[in-house]
């Protein structure tokens, strides 16, 4: 009986930790890292992220404030070996399973957000810059997203070949760096020579390997707007890969042209709707009816605004305008009789 009980607790437990795992992304997610991620890359990541989400350089910015929290509480648990390691095993049920028998908790349970951020840029939280490393070329991909998606936020998976290193048989020179040293020509003479000094290290070689990458299309990013992975570019011997940037790029889209955070479509009604009015609507990019009625006259090229029907607001709940042009359409011809009729109704 205690057995089945043990095997029921075990299955409960993993199931609770299937659904923590899809009902959102991980913390490797909200960092920007692989889960074989190495502390250095998990600082660096963290870093970065907090210097770009931070609120003294987001004020009033409720989107940013979030991120920011969620990169803070990501990075108490990777960032600590034991609440790393809970957390790779179980997911965040088990980082608070393992808080409540008396372990250190994880997920916003331990230091506070400025804690963290102070702790690791110093007293003060001051926003210091980051230290200057050898980095190898940053790869930057133009990525054409759908209207759709960066009016409700989406992702797409794209595929992604790279330059790895790998072991190689044989050692290389590594660390080279000029040494000087002073040579004595002569009685009371020295010449000032450099010479190059290299460590062995042991050799490498460059093959290409392909994987798919998840990029995530946040509500109302803008062209030119960048999705980075941090160390997912081009690597370099003796240093730091660098970033992988996907910068987004609007796709044509069939109905709407997108100017900043305004939409403007083109609308097409009859004469007779133009001159006595009409009753009309369209489904949005998320499918939403929006309703262009009018009960008056309207004129060929009229331009209508329609408010807060625009697009999304990056990081804010606020949308831009739409604007509809109505096209209207005349008739390749009139018999006598509705010619006559038309000057007796508009005379």
């Amino acid at each position: 009986m205690a057995i089945r009980l043990s095997k029921l607790c075990i299955l409960l437990f993993a199931l609770s930790y299937a659904i923590c795992v899809f009902a959102g992304k991980s913390y490797y997610d909200v960092l920007q890292v692989p889960k074989g991620a190495s502390d250095e890359q998990i600082k660096r990541a963290y870093r970065k992220l907090a210097l770009k989400y931070h609120p003294d350089k987001n004020q009033g910015n409720e989107e940013a404030t979030r991120k920011f929290a969620e990169i803070n509480n990501a990075y108490e648990v990777l960032s600590d070996e034991e609440k790393r390691e809970v957390y790779n095993r179980y997911g965040e049920e088990g980082l608070k399973q393992h808080a409540a028998n008396g372990g250190r908790g994880g997920g916003g349970g331990g230091m506070n957000m400025q804690d963290i951020f102070s702790q690791f840029f110093g007293g003060g939280g001051s926003m210091e810059e980051e230290e200057k490393v050898v980095k190898g070329d940053d790869v930057i991909v133009e990525l054409e997203a759908t209207l759709e998606d960066l009016y409700m936020g989406g992702s797409m998976n794209v595929w992604r070949e790279k330059n790895v290193i790998k072991p190689a048989p044989g050692k290389r020179n590594c660390n080279c760096r000029d040494e000087v040293y002073h040579r004595q020509i002569g009685p009371g003479m020295f010449q000032q020579m450099t010479e190059q000094i290299c460590d062995k290290c042991p050799n490498v070689k460059f093959e290409r390997e392909g994987y798919f990458v998840t990029v995530d299309i946040e509500k109302g990013m803008k062209d030119g707007e960048e999705v980075s992975f941090y160390e997912d570019g081009e690597p370099i011997l003796d240093g730091d890969p660098g970033d992988l940037k996907f910068r987004i790029k609007t796709a044509p889209h069939a109905r709407f042209r997108r100017d900043d955070n305004d939409l403007h479509m083109t609308f097409n009604i009859t004469l007779v709707e133009a001159l006595v009015g009409f009753e009309k609507s369209f489904k949005h990019l998320d499918e939403h009816e929006v309703d262009i009625s009018s009960k008056g006259i309207t004129k060929p090229k009229e331009v209508k605004k329609f408010k807060g029907e625009g697009m999304p607001l990056h990081y804010s709940t606020k949308k831009g305008n739409l604007f509809v042009t109505f096209e209207v359409l005349f008739p390749s011809s009139l018999t006598e009789d509705q010619k006559k009729k038309i000057k007796e109704v508009l005379a």
